[in-house]
C-alpha cells in the first residue's frame, strides 16, 4: 500500500496524517505553527485558585456538627435519666385506696371531688379522679363508673 493510497482511502484526519509522515514529512515540527500552540493550551487544565472559606462557610462546617451533637447529647442524657420505674421494688409501691361511685344525671367531676374528699382541694382531687379513670379532657356521662380516692 503507497503512501498516496492510504490517504485517499481514509476519510478521517488521523490516518491522512500518519499517511503523510509516512510520505515523507518526518521532520516536519508541528509545534511550530500557532494552531498546534492553541490546541496544546485548550488541553491544559486551567489552575484554580486554593479553596477559602468565608465567615458563613465556617460556621456552618463548624457550627451545624456541633448543634447537632449537642442535640444528641441532651436527647441521650434526658433518656437516661428519666424515671422510668415508680419503684425499686413491689413493697414500696403503695395502693390507692379507691371506692367506685356511679355518675348520675347532671353530675360533674367537680361535684363529685367536693362530695367525696371535702377536706382536699377540689382541684387535686379531680385531677386524681381523672389520673385513676384515665379520663379524656375529664368529661364524664351519666350512668359512668368511676373509681375516686376514698382518703
Amino acid at each position: 500500500m503507497s503512501a498516496t493510497s492510504a490517504i485517499q482511502g481514509s476519510s478521517n484526519e488521523g490516518s491522512s496524517v500518519r499517511g503523510a509522515e509516512a510520505a515523507g514529512m518526518q521532520g516536519f515540527n508541528w509545534e511550530e505553527r500557532p494552531a498546534a500552540k492553541a490546541i496544546k493550551t485548550a488541553k491544559a487544565r486551567p489552575v484554580q485558585p486554593p479553596l477559602r472559606l468565608t465567615r458563613r462557610g465556617r460556621i456552618v462546617l463548624v457550627g451545624v456538627p456541633l448543634i447537632l451533637l449537642s442535640v444528641l447529647l441532651i436527647s441521650l442524657a434526658g433518656f437516661l435519666n428519666s424515671p422510668a420505674k415508680a419503684a425499686d421494688s413491689a413493697s414500696e409501691l403503695s395502693l390507692t385506696p379507691t371506692v367506685s361511685v356511679t355518675v348520675q344525671p347532671g353530675q360533674s367531676l367537680w361535684e363529685i371531688a367536693g362530695t367525696v374528699s371535702p377536706e382536699r382541694d377540689t382541684r387535686d382531687v379531680v385531677a386524681d379522679i381523672v389520673q385513676l379513670n384515665n379520663l379524656d379532657g375529664g368529661r364524664v356521662m351519666p350512668g359512668q363508673q368511676i373509681f375516686v380516692p376514698s382518703n
